[in-house]
């Protein structure tokens, strides 16, 4: 089916996701993970009381217990799965997608991502033939569970200082809200609240903090209340962009180095993680803080597989997902702790943030830049026999190349017909010779415009 994709399951309500086929994919879960509860949260999409109201029938059906978190956001999912001691995990909502949209991410025990190379292909194959399959003699049980104050302590475990600020939030009406109340209740901070009701059509901006656009409310609060910091959340809560008290936009790479820094100060030696499209400044950061930099892949299940299986204390991604390893071992994505991580920063160093991102901004970045072609497999070996005589090639994500002053990385988008390009140099003037270049090369490839 379309609408599973390469970390989850995800469509347009009801044109290619509705009741029938969420209690589908509810058995299927069921009858993959194989044991007892399974915890099941959703966002605030119209439709998404509904879907998870026959998913958990279809879970039950199997003969699987439920415990149902209500609204949560996704963070508070995977900590629920932890907390509950959970066979897995499901949590409906389609993220910073547009309120037309649902969808479903799937975990196991200790919150472990389902995905398309660990689990989400056999699930797909399944929904057909358990829907087909007798009910279980015995129907599994369901019970409630509120996990939003045992869920504060735990993303304020992340950061020791509590510093006085004055803060805009905006939770873009996404699920970040239902979380934040109880975190900031434990905080000295001054807020000025963003959009913190939960609503599933998204009327004041889409819940996208990647989007330029979508930040424009945030960093006109910021200035104009003269605020530290802002920060803005994605629809579920598991990444957060950060703005400065400038109202300048700080990229989730400068976040990591900030944040990677005073976490190795208490964990010296540590290894970090960062996806490869980051800028330099992020392992040379941790290497100057005495921890061990490591790039990973791009996507939420390699992430969390990787610093699992390297026993890394934090990672992140560009795209703003911060991954942390908390104190009750549970390795997770999560804006709010991110929030905290942060805090602790300004807290421990004394200084506005624009000032501690000041020197990190010493390369120029293209930032990532979509281009649709026809073949993006021809394009990445034409690209790649080109540059046959870089230092560095690798094959991590796509095509990672690296010479002494600049490099880049294209890789196939996972859900559009797309490359994506990301290129930094030492200067400006650099970057953007060699981002034309490159463009330049890759549109050649680009599909023939429709006559009319």
């Amino acid at each position: 089916m379309a609408i599973f994709k390469a970390y989850d399951i995800r469509g347009v309500v009801p044109d290619e996701l509705d009741a029938k086929q969420a209690y589908r994919i509810g058995r299927a879960v069921a009858h993959f993970i194989a044991a007892s509860p399974i915890a099941v949260g959703r966002d605030a999409r119209t439709h998404s009381p509904e879907l998870a109201g026959a998913l958990i029938d279809g879970i039950r059906d199997e003969g699987i217990d439920v415990v149902d978190l209500g609204l949560v956001a996704t963070p508070m999912l995977y900590f629920g799965v932890e907390a509950v001691a959970a066979a897995g995990g499901v949590m409906v909502t389609a993220s910073h997608n547009p309120g037309r949209y649902n969808g479903f991410k799937v975990c196991r025990e200790h919150a472990i991502p389902v995905g398309e190379a660990s689990g989400l292909k056999q699930i797909e194959a399944l929904c057909a033939v358990r829907a087909a399959a007798p009910k279980a003699a015995v129907r599994g049980g369901i019970r409630s569970h509120d996990v939003r104050q045992a869920y504060a302590d735990h993303a304020l475990s992340v950061g020791v200082h509590r510093p006085r600020l004055k803060l805009v939030i905006d939770c873009g009406n996404g699920m970040a809200g239902v979380g934040l109340e109880a975190v900031l209740a434990q905080l000295p901070l001054e807020v000025v609240k963003l959009y913190f009701e939960p609503d599933g059509t998204f009327p004041n901006h889409e819940a996208d903090p990647l989007k330029r656009e979508n930040l424009e409310d945030l960093v006109r609060a910021v200035c104009a209340n003269g605020a530290d910091l802002g920060v803005a959340f994605d629809g579920d809560g598991d990444r957060a962009v950060f703005v400065d008290g400038n109202g300048e936009p700080v990229g989730a790479d400068l976040a990591t180095a900030l944040i990677a820094r005073h976490l190795l100060a208490r964990k010296p030696g540590g290894r970090v993680l960062y996806d490869l499209r980051s800028s330099r400044v992020v392992a040379e950061e941790i290497e100057r803080s005495g921890g061990v930099a490591g790039m990973c892949r791009v996507g939420h299940s390699f992430v969390k597989a990787q610093m699992r299986e390297e026993g890394a204390v934090f990672a992140g991604e560009l795209s703003g997902h911060l991954y942390f390893r908390f104190e009750n071992g549970l390795v997770a994505d999560d804006g709010t702790a991110a929030l905290v991580a942060l805090l602790d920063v300004l807290g421990a160093e004394g200084r506005p943030l624009a000032e501690l991102v000041k020197p990190l901004r010493r390369y120029a970045a293209s930032g990532e830049i979509n281009n649709r072609v026809t073949d993006a497999g021809e394009v990445l070996r034409v690209v790649e026999a080109e540059h046959a005589g870089a230092p560095t090639i690798s094959h991590l994500d796509g095509l990672l190349v690296r010479y002494p002053t600049w490099w880049f990385n294209l890789r196939a988008s996972n859900t559009e017909p797309v490359l994506r390009l990301n290129l930094e140099a030492d200067t400006a003037v650099e970057m953007e010779q060699r981002r034309d270049v490159l463009l330049a090369r890759i549109r050649s490839f680009a599909p023939p415009r429709a006559a009319g």
